[in-house]
């Protein structure tokens, strides 16, 4: 057992001197970081080029297995969105409740409001909300618009992603929301991809939240029973 760890202390020290990182270390000798630490410590860190080799290395050893996973995710996910199949109006109606309760406005007892505004960042979630209220009957005239997004980003760009996504003719467009930018703040909503979010307003929509909120209550009922009958 003793000379097993001494030929491991020695491996260690070899790998070290050859620029190898402790992470890399460990994960081909198969010990503990701390071990590793305590072996190979009075040793000089890897010079930056061999730091950057093994970096590589790594990088060549990983990418293999990175794809292969990647390619797993993309097939699990083909198989899952096969499995939903077309949604009837009624499940298209049940969704789009859930979806509106999740990330529309709600009424408050500190801030009564009966208005639908509904406000996201991705254009698969708006495209699905704007289906939900064409199955409610909501004529498009009664849809207003508008982008909110970083004072930083692409601000021209991002309202014509939107208008181009929600198509001409579907409601009109107000003055575009800025946020300030900080520059002490590490954003992660950045890049081309980074479009800002979409508010979409009902005009007259008193009657219609009063709808969703009633159809919410009867959606939380009615699986409140189900769950009850399911466990007796």
């Amino acid at each position: 057992m003793a000379q097993a760890k001494t030929e491991l202390q020695h491996r260690a020290r070899e790998l070290r001197r050859a620029g190898r990182t402790y992470d890399e270390i460990v994960a081909e000798l198969g010990v503990s970081k701390s071990s590793v630490s305590l072996w190979v410590r009075d040793l000089p860190r890897p010079e930056r080029r061999a730091r950057e080799h093994c970096r590589v290395m790594a990088e060549a050893r990983w990418a293999p297995i990175r794809e292969a996973r990647e390619l797993e995710r993309r097939e699990t996910k083909r198989i899952a969105a096969q499995e939903i199949g077309t949604l009837s109006d009624r499940e298209l109606f049940l969704v789009g409740v859930g979806l509106y309760w999740a990330e529309g406005t709600k009424s408050k007892p500190h801030r009564p409001s009966d208005r639908v505004t509904f406000v996201n960042s991705d254009p698969g979630m708006v495209s699905f909300y704007l289906a939900w209220l064409r199955l409610l009957g909501v004529d498009e005239s009664r849809l207003r618009f508008h982008v909110m997004i970083h004072e930083s980003a692409d601000i021209a760009g991002a309202e014509r992603f939107w208008a181009d996504h929600v198509g001409p003719g579907t409601g009109s467009f107000g003055k575009t929301t800025l946020k300030k930018h900080n520059p002490t703040t590490v954003r992660k909503n950045t890049g081309e991809n980074y479009r800002g979010c979409l508010t979409i307003r009902v005009l007259g929509g008193a009657d219609l939240y009063r709808r969703i909120e009633g159809w919410w209550c009867g959606i939380v009922s009615s699986a409140r029973a189900t769950d009850l009958q399911n466990r007796t």
